[in-house]
């Protein structure tokens, strides 16, 4: 059952005060068994030289474990802003900070042949050993991070190295493929194009490029920090230069159009291999406690926090999916202005933390294990799975004069006919644009009106209201003009004065419509879509196929006298590549006797 709480995790921090002030800062090269050179930085608590051994948290990062100054940048100006929040929560209450420049990123050197490598893999277990066997370590190591650096946290645990005793991945993928390059078979076009400038931008040490993105932007900032040892930056140089040789984001991702299909150059080297899913064990979930964050307007993130969650069988497992975007750096309820969306997600960090790496009992026993946020009713709620155990599917089908509800169609032969549009888009106000950097403050604030180029279907007002928790799933009989297309299924809340207001969303390449098992470590949310390069079909041009898949999760309620709508469109052209280029398609869907398309919704009985 789930329950509405006071979810409040943040009154931890008053029973935890800090208890060190300032810190002592070292950096050095660690030299990994192949003989490359990796650069760390270990923060230890209190300003005073100590015997003191602390538990340790762990950040891998390619986006600069720390920044160089130049001279007069003010004093407190943050030269970490990678992992400033959790160092201002961890360090000041007993923590050791250990921050890692990947291979090929920052002042390490090497070179990044991919987004993550097995290699990079092998570096966490070694940086892993080293910080245990050190005196300020007392045996417990945490890994934790955002986004790049929580599936960092994945592929640390998946050593289960007796140390690593508790993991926190906050908006991290569990399949990269699929939460990341391409949803639902169809390639994120612009989030390739965008963190592959970024990237280029950190590996080249670019000034002038790197200050397009926010997070990276500032006249003191100047490029990675480089170690104790290296004072005339002659190692920061060289390290640099071996950066050059680093892969091409686009032309690495360009290679990966299947979940099987390998690059070019190395027959062994699929996705797979870049995920976390492909490496997690039972003997490590078995070793390592994890309490995976995600958020609802988290690009595809959500579904991969789901993915590790349903995946694992450690009972001391946890979830929170909360109304934030991606880091949870914007809230993402249009009914609710979060001016501090992270406290929840960091005070419920160091809550786990402080449970599985100092020791205390902090009361997490005795809670549910999952807790997400319900928008609309804007309230926290608790729950013994995901989703709810009470959750009930309700489906409601495709009806004439754009209609849906839940009585099957009575017609023998009906359809309804629409031709795409490539100028359909969801703006730069969605929920992806957070993944290349980009600040947003008010998610989708002008999504209405973007549905009068889709095919819609809606609901008559709600009676009572309606609670939406869970994953939805779409099924549609269509049939194409084109042997294949991309589908992009949107569902909206519509007021009793018309505005539409966005909820979720679901997209899907028509090729990978045959349901096949995918791999076991990937549980299921929905039909099964192996997304293999085997198990593909083209459409036959004027026939009908069925296309059945899960839209992202959410928790929304409905509110009595709003309408449901189910807008469909074939292009995203802010996002996602077009399927097929150059050719709009025309389909039809079918909502006959044999045919009926539909939208199943959980929805969670309201008391």
């Amino acid at each position: 059952m789930s329950d509405r709480i006071e979810f409040l995790p943040e009154q931890w921090l008053e029973q935890r005060p800090p208890r060190y002030q300032g810190q002592r800062l070292g950096s050095r090269y660690l030299t990994m068994q192949d003989g490359t050179r990796i650069a760390i930085d270990v923060h230890l608590p209190g300003r005073e030289p100590s015997d003191e051994a602390f538990p340790v948290v762990a950040f891998f990062t390619p986006y600069y474990r720390r920044m160089k100054l130049t001279p007069g940048a003010p004093a407190d100006l943050e030269d970490c802003p990678n992992i400033a929040v959790f160092r201002s929560l961890l360090l000041s209450r007993g923590y050791a900070l250990v921050a890692v420049d990947v291979r090929g990123s920052g002042a390490s050197f090497g070179v990044r042949t991919g987004l993550r490598s097995p290699k990079e893999r092998s570096d966490y277990l070694e940086i892993v050993e080293w910080v245990n066997a050190q005196p300020w370590c007392n045996g417990s190591i945490g890994v934790t991070g955002i986004s790049y650096l929580g599936a960092a946290a994945d592929f640390t645990a998946s050593w289960a190295h007796p140390a690593v005793k508790a993991i926190v991945p906050h908006s991290a993928v569990w399949d990269t493929w699929s939460n990341q390059l391409y949803p639902g078979g169809v390639m994120c076009r612009r989030l390739v194009k965008e963190y592959g400038n970024l990237m280029d931008a950190l590996d080249d040490d670019a000034a002038e490029d790197r200050d397009k993105f926010p997070y990276f932007k500032g006249e003191h900032y100047a490029g990675p920090a480089p170690v104790d040892d290296d004072p005339d930056e002659r190692l920061l140089k060289a390290a640099l230069e071996e950066h050059k040789a680093n892969f091409d984001m686009a032309d690495f991702v360009h290679q990966f159009t299947f979940r099987d299909r390998p690059l070019h150059t190395d027959p062994d080297f699929t996705s797979a291999i870049i995920s976390p899913y492909h490496y997690a064990n039972r003997e490590a979930d078995q070793q390592t406690a994890v309490y995976t964050v995600s958020g609802w307007m988290d690009g595809h993130y959500a579904k991969g926090a789901a993915l590790r969650y349903l995946w694992q069988q450690n009972p001391r497992k946890r979830l929170m999916l909360g109304a934030w975007d991606h880091g949870g750096r914007s809230g993402a309820s249009p009914y609710r202005n979060d001016s501090a969306p992270q406290s929840k997600p960091l005070a419920e960090t160091l809550r786990f933390f402080d449970e599985h790496l100092m020791g205390l009992d902090t009361g997490l026993a005795n809670e549910p294990p999952v807790h997400y946020y319900t928008v609309g009713e804007e309230r926290w709620k608790s729950a013994s799975q995901w989703p709810p155990a009470e959750m009930r599917w309700q489906t409601l089908y495709f009806q004439s004069g754009q209609g849906l509800s839940s009585e099957a169609p009575e017609a023998f032969d009906a359809a309804d006919r629409y031709t795409g549009d490539y100028t359909c888009g969801t703006g730069n106000q969605s929920r992806y644009n957070r993944l290349y950097a980009q600040n947003v403050e008010r998610y989708y604030s002008d999504w209405d009106g973007r549905d009068q180029r889709m095919l819609c279907y809606n609901t008559a007002p709600l009676e009572t209201d309606m609670e939406l928790t869970g994953h939805p799933v779409v099924r549609l009989h269509l049939k194409s003009d084109t042997q294949d297309c991309a589908l992009f299924v949107y569902i909206e809340e519509v007021d009793v004065e018309g505005r539409a207001t966005y909820v979720t969303e679901g997209v899907f390449r028509a090729l990978h419509r045959r349901i096949a098992e995918s791999h076991p470590n990937l549980p299921t949310l929905g039909p099964n879509h192996s997304f293999n390069e085997r198990d593909a079909r083209y459409l036959i041009p004027g026939e009908y196929s069925e296309i059945a898949f899960d839209l992202l999760p959410t928790s929304w309620l409905f509110k009595a006298g709003h309408r449901l709508r189910v807008a469909i469109a074939l292009a995203d052209r802010d996002h996602f590549s077009r399927i097929p280029d150059g050719v709009m398609p025309t389909i039809e869907v079918s909502r006959s006797q044999t045919r009926a398309s539909a939208i199943e919704l959980p929805l969670v009985p309201r008391a």
